[in-house]
């Protein structure tokens, strides 16, 4: 989800809930500590430099059980953070304290803003010869000309 697409959200909800991607809410009394934008520079494994852009939130729960953060007055951090950091319509990456701090996406069900889960993957696995996902075949789908290719010795595996 991009900056400009959570801004038209929060218009539109009363509530801000924040599910995590096993399906729990984070707690209500969550507070944002942190709005901005983070710029990541790097070489992957093939030699291609690359940079990316990403809108950072992170969530932080206090023992302040009575604390809400509204739609609106998060819009207004928002907001503030374009102004003075000129922060980008960018995709979205919300941390949030786990077993240490994680890194999630997010998302919009239309009722709720889901975290979900990032995962690291090779960027030139083209170059670096990292193994591609094997197609999954039926055997017995398989034509008898592939058959016999794919009988023992025929170079299929």
């Amino acid at each position: 989800m991009k900056l400009s697409d959570l801004k038209k959200q929060l218009n539109n909800i009363q509530e801000l809930t924040f599910v995590l991607p096993n399906g729990t809410n984070v707690p209500q009394h969550f507070h944002v500590t942190e709005v901005g934008q983070i710029t990541k520079n790097f070489i992957d494994c093939g030699g291609t430099v690359r940079n990316e852009k990403t809108v950072n939130f992170q969530l932080w729960e206090a023992g302040d059980l009575d604390h809400r953060l509204e739609p609106k007055k998060l819009a207004n951090i928002i907001t503030l953070s374009e102004k003075i950091l000129s922060v980008e319509d960018a995709e979205i990456e919300v941390e949030y304290q786990s077993t240490t701090i994680g890194k999630y996406g997010l998302e919009f069900n239309g009722d709720h803003f889901i975290l979900t889960a990032k995962q690291t993957a090779c960027l030139a696995s083209d170059w670096c010869g990292s193994p591609s996902k094997k197609k999954k075949v039926n055997l017995a789908e398989l034509s008898d000309e592939k058959q016999a290719y794919c009988a023992p010795g025929g170079g299929c595996c």
